[in-house]
């Protein structure tokens, strides 16, 4: 099953305070009026605070499925966050693109500009500082529910009334689904991390984890993404 083309809504974020610690964050993403001009490191006029962590070639953009917000109200309750796009820091909200149905090197058309899929989201800690929630970012990881992020193949603008079209699968069997479950819930699979290393249209951190743990043999600590740093006792 292959995604239809759709418009996105685009969102971007500034730098500012997130929580009640004032962490700086770019998380809140808003719509910003089109054209919209897309770059190597993403849309013009977009941020972020921890460049070691987000943003990048990697993760120029952030796609999320708007389809899953009716989930996580079911899920959490009403939440302030969940009545516009945005709550989740995406730059794409969309509805009929999933998990389920985006493949890892799916290479998409918006506007001029050339996007291909290069990997999941890695939820952290901010998104729990955004929700209010302890456990929002385990949630995230854990209901696979995580969204995406592109590279940018060729820099260009996209404008109102653009679509978001599928153009390349070469990896149709490699959904981002299935790639969660491998990195979160299969985590011991090591036929799956061994075809995990070896996709060359993936985002090079993920093919490196997957080579990690089938040397050790071991899972990744998530606490600290999960969680943040902890105070000391």
């Amino acid at each position: 099953m292959t995604p239809p083309p759709t418009r996105p809504n685009l969102l971007v974020g500034s730098i500012a305070p997130l929580g009640h610690d004032g962490r700086l964050s770019a998380i809140d993403k808003r719509p910003v009026s089109p054209p919209w001009r897309i770059g190597p490191r993403g849309v013009n006029g977009d941020a972020q605070a921890d460049l070691k962590h987000h943003g990048g070639p990697e993760k120029a953009l952030h796609h999320y499925p708007f389809d899953h917000y009716d989930a996580w109200a079911d899920e959490i309750g009403d939440n302030a966050q969940l009545r516009a796009p945005g709550a989740f820091g995406e730059n794409l909200s969309t509805t009929g693109w999933r998990e389920a149905n985006v493949c890892i090197g799916d290479v998409v058309r918006f506007g001029s500009a050339l996007l291909q899929v290069s990997q999941g989201r890695q939820p952290c800690w901010k998104l729990n500082l955004r929700f209010g929630r302890t456990d929002m970012a385990l949630r995230v990881q854990s209901s696979g529910r995580m969204g995406w992020y592109y590279r940018v193949l060729e820099a260009g603008v996209a404008d109102a009334g653009n679509f978001l079209r599928l153009l390349d699968r070469p990896r149709p069997n490699w959904t981002i689904e299935r790639l969660a479950r491998l990195l979160y819930s299969d985590a011991a699979d090591q036929d799956g991390l061994a075809s995990v290393a070896g996709l060359p249209e993936l985002a090079q951190g993920w093919r490196h984890l997957a080579r990690r743990r089938l040397v050790s043999g071991e899972i990744e600590d998530w606490t600290k993404r999960l969680y943040g740093e902890q105070p000391s006792h």
